[in-house]
């Protein structure tokens, strides 16, 4: 007991002065368990994880269902590891709100991208720009469960009056783990590209998460200098 005692303790200590910089994932999975998982040697159980899933996201994204299923995760381990991608995504988003100036499209999935941290389901956000591109606010519009979220019309339309945009984003996610666009993508995004049109405020695209990876529907190529060439 006193040498695992010595060992979390030794580790804390490294984490506090250095870091994790360098760090193998299931050394930081060790660190997350010391504090659901009070007492014994937790490495055994990093590595279970590791050899299951395969790297510290896909332990972080994995659901509440599939962590369960691992020998020696409680309650208090499911609810740790699946609490630290929820942090981490609204740290994320305050860091980057409402006044930050979005000019690209790459620029826009940085701003939206934490929105879509550890979700188990299929979510709608819109991005809202005033007519100089600053970011007015990201506003979630629909949730869904693992196979589709409805796309609410009306509610963008009320997001966008409200916050006073000219121009918006729109987001999705895809929980089949495919970036690729499907017809009901398409067919979404010339709908509401359509139905905001009349009211004055553009889409300036509409873009698809999967694991950290983003697609455009609307921007063939983005340039490192930031101009864009889009689909015709």
């Amino acid at each position: 007991m006193a040498s695992h005692t010595g060992h979390r303790q030794r580790v804390k200590t490294e984490f506090l002065t250095r870091g994790i910089e360098g760090w193998p994932d299931h050394r930081v999975l060790e660190l997350l368990l010391f504090f659901a998982i009070p007492q014994g040697d937790v490495n055994p159980l990093a590595h279970e994880l590791m050899d299951r899933f395969g790297s510290l996201a896909k332990v972080l994204d994995a659901s509440p269902d599939e962590l369960k299923k691992v020998p020696g995760l409680g309650e208090h381990s499911v609810a740790l590891l699946r609490m630290i991608p929820a942090i981490s995504g609204r740290y994320m988003a305050q860091r980057s709100g409402p006044g930050t100036l979005v000019h690209t499209t790459r620029e826009a999935a940085s701003l939206l991208a934490p929105y879509f941290y550890g979700s188990g389901n299929e979510m709608v956000y819109v991005l809202c720009l005033d007519s100089k591109g600053k970011a007015l606010g990201v506003r979630k519009v629909s949730e869904g469960n693992v196979d589709n979220s409805d796309v609410n019309i009306r509610r963008i339309a009320e997001i966008c009056m409200a916050l006073g945009a000219s121009f918006f984003y729109m987001a999705h996610n895809h929980t089949s783990h495919l970036a690729f666009p499907s017809a009901e993508d398409w067919q979404c995004t010339d709908v509401v590209k359509c139905a905001l049109a009349p009211l004055g405020v553009s889409m300036v695209d509409h873009l698809i998460f999967v694991e950290g990876d983003v697609v455009s529907l609307s921007v063939k190529r983005e340039y490192d200098d930031g101009r864009l060439e889009y689909e015709v």
